[in-house]
C-alpha cells in the first residue's frame, strides 16, 4: 500500500453552555480529551511515521504528543495549520454574536464560504492559508506522515481533495479525535476514510 497521511482532530475540550465559538483560543484538552487522545495510542502505534505535524494551539499539541507517546521536540509544529480566526466572534454564543452584530449570523448561514467576523478570516481564507502549508507536504514528505490539527483545518483539506464546494463544509464529520487516512497519490491524495476511528466517551 501507498505511504498514507492520518490526518487527526484533536481531543475533546471544555466548552460549557450554551456552545461558544472556539476558533484561536488556545484551551487544553480537556480530562475527557486527554483520555480520548491516549486511547489513539493504540490505534496508531502499528503505523510508522516518518514525521508527525501539528498545529501550534495547545488542544492539537497535546493530542499528538499522547497519541503517539513522543515528545514535543519530535513533533513539528505548522502554523498553517491553526484553528480558522474568528476574530470578534471568538468565545462568543450565537446569542451574543445576535445582539452585538445584528444579522452577521444569518449573512454568515447564507455565505458560509465567504462570510467573515470582523477581524477574522473567513473559510475561504482558511482554505488557502492550510493548503500553502499541506500541499507540499503532501507531495514531498517520504513516507507515513501524521497531521494533528481542528476541525475547520481538517474540513477545509477534505473539501478541497473532495472537490466539494465550502458552502457544505459543515457536511463533512468531524468528531474529536477523528482520523481520516488519505493515500498519497498524484497529482492529489486519495481520501480512504473520513472521520474513522473516532473515539468517543460520555
Amino acid at each position: 500500500m501507498s505511504d498514507c497521511i492520518y490526518l487527526l482532530r484533536h481531543g475533546h475540550v471544555s466548552g460549557g453552555k450554551p456552545r461558544r465559538f472556539l476558533g484561536q483560543a488556545d484551551v487544553e484538552l480537556s480530562e475527557q480529551g486527554k483520555q480520548q487522545a491516549i486511547a489513539l495510542k493504540s490505534i496508531l502505534e502499528p503505523v510508522h511515521f516518518s514525521q508527525i505535524f501539528s498545529s501550534p494551539l495547545m488542544r492539537a499539541r497535546q493530542t499528538a504528543e499522547l497519541a503517539t507517546g513522543l515528545s514535543c521536540a519530535d513533533i513539528q509544529i505548522v502554523e498553517q495549520f491553526r484553528e480558522i480566526d474568528l476574530g470578534r466572534w471568538e468565545g462568543l454564543t450565537v446569542a451574543e454574536i445576535q445582539h452585538r452584530y445584528p444579522g452577521q449570523y444569518e449573512a454568515r448561514g447564507k455565505h458560509f464560504d465567504s462570510f467573515c467576523p470582523e477581524d477574522g478570516e473567513s473559510f475561504q481564507d482558511l482554505q488557502k492559508r492550510v493548503l500553502k502549508a499541506f500541499e507540499p507536504l503532501a507531495t514531498h514528505s517520504m513516507g507515513n506522515i501524521l497531521i494533528v490539527a481542528h476541525a475547520g483545518v481538517n474540513r477545509v483539506i477534505l473539501s478541497h481533495l473532495q472537490k466539494s464546494p465550502l458552502q457544505d463544509l459543515l457536511t463533512i464529520p468531524q468528531e474529536y479525535c477523528a482520523i481520516n487516512i488519505l493515500r498519497k497519490a498524484s497529482p492529489h491524495p486519495v481520501i480512504l476514510s473520513v472521520n474513522g476511528h473516532s473515539i468517543v466517551m460520555e
